[in-house]
């Protein structure tokens, strides 16, 4: 098999054991939201077939498309919304995952068109102020992805309301965009707690930036 083969296989397995995550964390209902990955070294990218429920999904199911969304391998159509995932790996080459979910808290602040504001120090770690909201985009072809490369430009969040829609993240890796659709949604649902008891109040912007710095340069192992 070629490095390209190679590399393809071990792609796939990483996107199916990925969406066992986003079932673990209680993210997705039924066949809803998706995970991709950019081939290492290769134009292509890993997505999730479309309708497939979750249970279904192996590495075999996977789906290997190009850089602009067409399938190239795999036995089953890609997810609908693999042509703004290849729009995201287009124009955002730092951009090795992405995920897309209609996770419950967080999709209701997508529904209000509201901004999810920094008052926690979990969100200055993770998404460095708000975690942004974008337009209404429909669903289908690259809108969706046009949305959100504009909307997180000059934003450090991986994560971004799409406005009565839902949830798209993205990172260096798969894993790295899967990890930051959990902690969007449970932001979402924190900071959503807290504004039923009363005004919430986000951070000063300094303190975001000191904490922000802090768990990008020194927390975990380096």
């Amino acid at each position: 098999m070629s490095a390209v083969g190679d590399a393809i296989c071990r792609t796939r397995q990483i996107v199916a054991d990925l969406h066992a995550e986003l079932v673990r964390n209680g993210l997705v209902a039924w066949t809803s939201g998706n995970v991709s990955a950019r081939v290492p070294d290769a134009d292509l990218l890993v997505i999730k077939p479309s309708g497939i429920t979750y249970a279904d999904l192996t590495a075999e199911t996977m789906v290997v498309c190009d850089l602009n969304g067409t399938r190239v391998s795999g036995d089953l159509s890609p997810s609908s919304d693999t042509a703004s995932h290849a729009y995201i790996y287009r124009h955002m080459p730092a951009v090795g995952g992405v995920v897309h979910t209609h996770s419950r808290y967080a999709t209701a602040w997508a529904a209000l068109g509201e901004p999810i504001p920094c008052a926690i120090t979990a969100m200055a770690d993770e998404f460095g102020g708000e975690i942004p909201v974008g337009p209404f985009a429909p669903i289908g072809g690259e809108e969706i992805g046009r949305a959100v490369v504009a909307t997180l430009s000059g934003h450090r969040s991986p994560a971004v309301l799409l406005r009565s829609h839902g949830v798209f993240t993205v990172g260096a890796t798969p894993r790295e965009a899967v990890k930051a659709a959990v902690m969007c949604e449970d932001a979402a649902c924190t900071i959503h707690l807290a504004s039923i008891r009363g005004q919430v109040t986000p951070l000063p912007p300094d303190r975001i930036d000191a904490l922000y710095r802090r768990y990008q340069d020194e927390y975990g192992q380096r």
